[in-house]
């Protein structure tokens, strides 16, 4: 009730609160949002974004960054900025997209990017452009940047090292179907369930397992109740920077100019910063006897049995020619 009071008090408190004031006395107010707290990639990513912003716009400009899940989960962010409330940007999962736009998840399923120099170039030659035009139009959520880059691996509460040992696993998954079609075709039993809840499921038995890269275990505490790390990097994962369309067109054109080039900037930044820090900190809970590191010998046999999903889903919702991008790219 707490938090949903506080919610409801900052409901109108976006950009354009001080667009009522005399044009002399205008301090605009960005608010930003995210589910972890300082240290996580994200928050980083985020706090880029606001000195870029500052730094290109060059005029005096407020930023409040809602740290800690204070307003939510990403899917909360993304609803708040297809209303135009609350929130004005966010980094959120394109899992919370799919209700506008089916192919956005696609871009984050297992195994679409073999690598993260494919990614980069995916996101420098704007092969995305299709799906941020469609989650545009029908959510009126522009994606400015693109972050991400964390390698997405199998935690659970006990080993699993082959085919054999995922059978039925009680994986979470996303709320995007693709999730749950490619595990369930790798042999695995997924259950989607809401992230802050992937805990105390574990710890339950409602489900032995989620999936996430190294900041989230870290962030989550994930290793205290799955301290066994399956190394399938069945995942790159794709994170855009979110900006509400509504608070964006309220904004003078200078300053929506700066918003533009700072996302793509602190998307690219934030990339770099996450796809570096994987091992790192992998190896740091390791070395804590936080977490074991575990080789999973089949991960070949793990795409295999993937890939035909993928390649029919992406028909399916009518992201082949994307898909078929995407795979060129050497």
């Amino acid at each position: 009730m707490k938090r949903r009071s506080f919610i409801s008090s900052i409901a109108g408190a976006s950009a354009v609160a001080a667009l009522s004031l005399p044009a002399s006395a205008q301090v605009l107010t960005l608010h930003g949002a995210s589910q972890f707290g300082d240290d996580h990639p994200f928050t980083k990513g985020l706090m880029k974004f606001e000195e870029l912003v500052k730094k290109y716009y060059g005029k005096p400009i407020n930023f409040v960054l809602h740290k800690n899940s204070e307003l939510g989960l990403e899917k909360d962010y993304f609803a708040y900025m297809n209303q135009g409330i609350s929130v004005d940007y966010a980094i959120v999962s394109p899992a919370h997209m799919a209700t506008f736009s089916k192919a956005a998840p696609f871009i984050d399923a297992p195994f679409v990017f073999r690598d993260h120099d494919q990614m980069n170039k995916v996101i420098t030659q704007d092969v995305l452009k299709p799906i941020s035009d469609e989650v545009a139009q029908k959510a009126d959520v522009l994606l400015v940047g693109y972050g991400g880059g964390g390698v997405r691996n199998i935690f659970a509460n006990k080993p699993v090292r082959t085919m054999a040992e995922i059978k039925s696993l009680k994986i979470r998954v996303q709320g995007a179907p693709i999730w749950t079609r490619t595990f369930s075709a790798a042999g695995m039993s997924p259950t989607v369930i809401a992230y802050n809840e992937i805990y105390n499921g574990i710890q339950t038995g409602v489900i032995q397992a989620g999936d996430n890269e190294a900041a989230g275990v870290e962030q989550m505490k994930f290793y205290e109740v799955a301290p066994n790390l399956m190394l399938t990097r069945h995942a790159i994962s794709i994170r855009p920077i979110c900006f509400s369309g509504k608070a964006l067109r309220k904004l003078p054109a200078d300053l929506q100019a700066a918003i533009r080039k700072a996302a793509a900037e602190a998307g690219d930044w934030e990339r770099d910063l996450e796809s570096n820090s994987d091992t790192t900190i992998l190896t740091a809970l390791e070395k804590a006897g936080k977490l074991k590191q575990i080789k999973f010998e089949e991960r070949d046999k793990l795409r295999a049995s993937m890939e035909p999903v993928l390649a029919a889903y992406a028909k399916e919702i009518g992201a082949d020619a994307i898909y078929a991008r995407i795979n060129a790219i050497k």
